[in-house]
């Protein structure tokens, strides 16, 4: 059977009863045909079924361009890419066109002068749907010239040409996106006049070049992407050009624990392929998502800026190699991730947040150190009784045996990098941390059981029941009481 593609002239075209249709058009239909079989519009992007991705596809079946707006993080460029998914696989072209013509309906003067030379006989090409799609990050520096094009005094030059004529002009990256999806990420950091240059094109789809008088009827799909933090640190996009957009869909952090771990559970195995011999709990994973929600919410983080998803999928990452490199040095055949390697998800959260004023006085190390700890207990207090709130004397305190065994003066020191066996011989030599954890999360398995262990005592420690100190490699347990009298002490 011949091939769409084996089409090799306008006339074969003609003959096979081929038509074109414009590229909004083409996204519509193909959309209405995916939702009819239910299939879905973004595969891979998590937590928008609800929000996000209905005004999407309401956006494409009103044939509007489209702005998605929201902070780091949030899929926006990825989304856009997926949009070539809805493309037919390939469309017919002018062979040479460098605007992609349409054999039916030329706009270049060069597919004009093919068709009227050729005729039926004017060769035809066909382009794949991944060759349909061009983005354009937005920058000070992006020219006119860069997007729509200008006049090339060297191919004027070369093909003996006036510049009074046509063939002198070079196309920019949107004229050569002729019937393609174009994306220009981060639009409000594209110069006020630049834009100004956009209304032609998103409104009656035409282009002008340098005042030659020639209309290119351009057909598009414009997806632009913007962060609200823009609006008012770098520029804004301007208010003609908005009214040009046909939709402006809002995006968003995920909206629950468990959206988010599925998010980072996706993203962090496409990126590297984590050791399976390197346990995490599903616990440590629920932590590492909760990191990224307190950063949200803690007053040292510019909440304008955003804290971006990739916060979360780089702290299992380290999380993951924290105790991968633990193994490989200790020469085990497998491990379990501990509370202790929380401290190497550090230089995953540093980079990822921006810190106000109060933050910078407190600094990156000492603000990323205390999201891990808000989300330790935030996490903690769902399966083990409050710790914050709860005396010594209380009958009913869970934790007293555990605090009393500190009171009479013993104390435990977590190694880093500890083989296992000397890690969980500290921990079996605390009275009554075996017994919490069996009354509130029992039944969990020998490596999750030890990470639980050890999560008592950091919570403990974070509601100033116990002192933990941290030493260069380790963690040092000991009585609040007995850590202030040693301080005296030394004081003296």
């Amino acid at each position: 059977m011949k091939s769409i593609t084996d089409i090799q002239t306008l006339g074969e075209l003609k003959k096979a009863g081929i038509q074109t249709r414009g590229i909004r058009s083409e996204l519509r239909e193909n959309l209405l045909q995916r939702l009819r079989s239910n299939a879905p519009l973004f595969p891979g992007i998590i937590g928008y079924d609800d929000t996000v991705i209905p005004d999407v596809e309401r956006a494409i079946l009103s044939m509007h361009h489209i702005n998605l707006l929201g902070l780091r993080g949030q899929a926006k460029t990825r989304m856009a890419r997926q949009l070539v998914d809805l493309l037919d696989e390939y469309i017919p072209i002018i062979d040479g066109s460098e605007v992609l013509d349409d054999p039916y309906a030329p706009i270049s003067a060069y597919g004009k002068e093919k068709i009227a030379e050729m005729g039926d006989d004017t060769p035809v090409a066909w382009v794949h749907r991944s060759e349909r799609y061009a983005e354009k990050l937005a920058t000070p520096d992006v020219s006119i010239a860069d997007l729509i094009g200008d006049i090339d005094p060297i191919k004027a030059a070369n093909l003996k040409l006036s510049y009074a004529d046509e063939g002198v002009v070079h196309y920019g990256m949107i004229p050569r996106s002729n019937r393609c999806i174009f994306v220009i990420n981060e639009i409000p950091d594209l110069q006020a006049r630049i834009q100004v240059a956009l209304f032609n094109i998103l409104e009656e789809g035409d282009v002008q070049i340098r005042g030659f008088k020639f209309r290119m009827p351009l057909d598009m799909m414009f997806v632009f992407t913007a962060n609200p933090e823009d609006y008012t640190n770098r520029g804004s996009i301007i208010t003609p050009l908005k009214d040009r957009i046909g939709s402006q869909i809002l995006t968003h952090y995920p909206k629950t624990i468990d959206i988010a771990a599925e998010i980072t559970a996706q993203e962090s195995s496409s990126k590297v392929a984590l050791e399976p011999a390197v346990i995490i709990p599903d616990i440590a994973r629920k932590i590492v998502e909760q990191i990224g929600f307190e950063a949200r919410e803690s007053e040292f983080i510019d909440e304008k800026s955003g804290v971006s998803a990739r916060l979360s999928i780089s702290a299992l990452e380290n999380l993951h190699s924290t105790a991968e490199r633990r193994m490989a040095m200790n020469g085990s055949s497998a491990t379990s991730v501990r509370v202790l390697d929380f401290s190497g998800v550090i230089p995953a959260i540093t980079g990822k947040v921006e810190l106000v004023y109060e933050g910078e006085q407190e600094g990156a190390y000492i603000v990323a150190e205390d999201l891990i700890g808000r989300a330790i207990v935030k996490c903690f207090e769902e399966y083990f009784p409050k710790v914050d709130g709860l005396r010594r004397a209380d009958e009913a305190n869970p934790y007293l045996k555990v605090l009393n065994w500190f009171t009479a003066g013993n104390h435990i020191e977590l190694m880093l990098e500890d083989p296992d066996r000397a890690f969980e011989k500290e921990l079996d030599a605390v009275s009554g941390l075996r017994e919490v954890v069996e009354t509130y999360a029992p039944n969990k398995g020998k490596d999750a059981y030890y990470f639980y262990a050890e999560w008592v005592l950091h919570a403990l420690a974070e509601g100033s029941k116990l002192n933990k100190e941290r030493l260069d490699q380790s963690f040092y347990f000991q009585d609040l009481f007995q850590s202030m009298l040693g301080n005296d002490e030394e004081m003296q």
